[in-house]
């Protein structure tokens, strides 16, 4: 079992980058691997299903990636461009009202399910679009635009998602969300008790302290049925909104150490998570049902976006593919989606196979379509052994 960990800590930490210059991201070749051991279809061992360890570790990443970012969520930001993104989440909803009327009918689903498989399709990944977003050449106006509608559109995702699970009962949803509202009063006092009673006396603990904060609350939003990542991003934000009165919380400082810590971590969710795939997930049916799933969801979210833009903005279509296509994966939100929707609904092998697909699909297409940005040590690099550069 020993050598099975290490084959798996080089396999996740090696592989993955080996396989970027390809342009596949670091997340799909991990769940790949998680795949491939589930499915036994490589020399990888299949010793790590229902794993305490590995469960751990996935935890870990999923809450660090979440609470990174909250943390990244610029208030003032939000409240400048305020005007624009209530148009876009406006819009938003719109398309999420239509798209899950429209499964309704089509999967021959109740409304709560149907909901959950809209989100699915139309969330984007925050967490992971920020993490690829530094290896786009993109111009700055629209990694403004991508960070900035995207934290908005998870925000309310989150919030309808939180709705759509909890709204059995009424008694259930009000009880839920009257410790959720109290989850969140209380994280200001807790951080100040923190700063004032321990951070003096135990200087640099703040990273821990925060990270032990976020598994908690992911913890307790686990409980409520609504997965880690709730609590986790509303410790990020919460911690963001103190950041005048405790910027130890959210410096940029701390903002580098979560997202250094989410990195290592990162990887074992993603891995987990295709540890749970089935043979029958990867049907001839659910490669039709992703396909369409793929037809679907990117014409819901690319086209919104490109008539808003043009009327707001008077961009042509590739000004508002700019902000558009890297806006496109969904993959750690479809993937907590479907594994919710398999536990709590018992939906079918071609169903989550579908979502599956669709997730892979729309987080491969930003890296295929922009080109890569050369880091600054590599292009100082080229431009040292260039044969036009004088010497």
């Amino acid at each position: 079992m020993h050598y099975s960990f290490l084959i798996l800590l080089f396999a996740l930490f090696v592989a993955p980058r080996v396989l970027q210059r390809f342009r596949i991201p670091t997340a799909i070749t991990s769940f790949a691997m998680g795949a491939i051991c589930a499915l036994q279809l490589g020399y990888l061992p299949n010793d790590f299903q229902g794993d305490v360890t590995i469960k751990f570790l996935a935890t870990l990443g999923i809450v660090s990636l979440f609470l990174f970012a909250g943390l990244d969520v610029e208030f003032r930001e939000l409240r400048h461009n305020s005007t624009i993104l209530l148009q876009h989440l406006a819009i938003q909803v719109v398309s999420l009202a239509l798209l899950a009327a429209a499964l309704v009918w089509w999967l021959d689903l109740s409304i709560r399910p149907s909901t959950l498989i809209a989100l699915a399709l139309l969330t984007p990944s925050t967490g992971f679009i920020l993490d690829a977003l530094d290896g786009f050449n993109l111009p700055e106006k629209a990694r403004f635009w991508i960070k900035s509608k995207a934290i908005a559109t998870e925000l309310v995702a989150l919030a309808v998602l939180f709705v759509a699970l909890q709204s059995s009962s009424a008694q259930g949803l009000g009880l839920s969300s009257l410790i959720l509202v109290g989850m969140i009063g209380f994280l200001p006092f807790l951080f100040r008790l923190f700063a004032k009673l321990i951070l003096p006396y135990a200087p640099k603990s703040e990273f821990a302290f925060l990270m032990m904060v976020a598994v908690a609350c992911g913890v307790i939003t686990y409980e409520l049925g609504v997965y880690y990542l709730v609590g986790a991003f509303v410790v990020g934000m919460a911690a963001q909104r103190l950041r005048l009165h405790l910027p130890a919380m959210a410096s940029e400082k701390m903002l580098s150490s979560v997202e250094a810590f989410s990195s290592l971590f990162v990887p074992f969710y993603f891995f987990n998570a295709g540890l749970n795939l089935r043979q029958a997930d990867f049907s001839l049916a659910a490669l039709g049902v992703g396909l369409s799933f793929a037809v679907c969801g990117i014409s819901f979210r690319l086209i919104p976006i490109w008539l808003h833009r043009r009327v707001v903005f008077g961009e042509g279509l590739r000004e508002s593919m700019l902000v558009g296509m890297p806006m496109l994966p969904t993959l750690v939100f479809t993937l907590v989606i479907a594994g919710i929707l398999r536990e709590k609904f018992q939906i079918g092998s071609t169903l989550f196979g579908g979502l599956v697909v669709y997730a892979i699909l729309n987080s491969l297409i930003p890296g295929l379509v922009f080109r890569t940005r050369v880091p600054e040590e590599e292009d100082a690099l080229l431009v040292e052994e260039s044969p036009h550069n004088p010497t």
